[in-house]
């Protein structure tokens, strides 16, 4: 299983982007996906994800109100609306998929059991 994030790109600071994560010939409904992020210089952070069961939602506080998770009709993808982008929101951004059955997501990284290569979000006026 191979993951694919896409929808990156340069926005103005009060814009929006949607980020996607797919995987080729799979459905990702019966799995945990989390979004991270890692900004130069600093540690790659969770901000967040939706559980493989009864698609339980997680936001880091930075993230609250702005950003939502949800899964799209055809359980193929997994999406995250970013909206109110700030300048701090710059980073590259990592969608990750882990397969245990379960209401909560594993919180870090290498918990996950396929990771994607990221897209670039670069938020500047």
């Amino acid at each position: 299983l191979q993951l694919v994030e896409s929808g990156g790109g340069l926005v103005q600071p009060g814009g929006s982007l949607r980020l996607s994560c797919a995987a080729s010939g799979y459905s990702l409904n019966y799995f945990a996906i989390g979004w991270f992020r890692q900004a130069p210089g600093k540690e790659r952070e969770r901000i967040s994800c939706i559980s493989s069961y009864a698609d339980r939602t997680y936001y880091t506080d930075s993230v609250k109100g702005r950003f939502t998770i949800s899964r799209d009709k055809s359980k193929t993808t997994v999406s995250l609306q970013m909206n109110s982008l700030k300048p701090e929101d710059t980073a590259v951004y990592y969608c990750a998929a882990d397969g245990a059955v379960q209401t909560v997501c594993p919180e870090t990284w290498s918990a996950y059991d396929y990771l994607g290569q990221g897209t670039q979000v670069t938020v500047s006026s």
